[in-house]
């Protein structure tokens, strides 16, 4: 029973790892701090990212 903890341990590790990197690797939309210059005039200096 250990040995299948262990073994269950470790792929759940190696699926973590992979999903992590996987996020880590897309591109995402980069804002251009001309885009953040043109905010309404009700959002003055206030950036959310996602």
């Amino acid at each position: 029973m250990e040995k299948w903890l262990v073994a269950a341990g470790i792929w759940t590790m190696c699926g973590m790892c992979a999903v992590l990197f996987i996020r880590g690797a897309t591109r995402q939309v980069a804002r251009t701090n001309a885009d953040e210059q043109r905010a309404p005039g009700g959002a003055q200096g206030v950036a959310v990212r996602d």
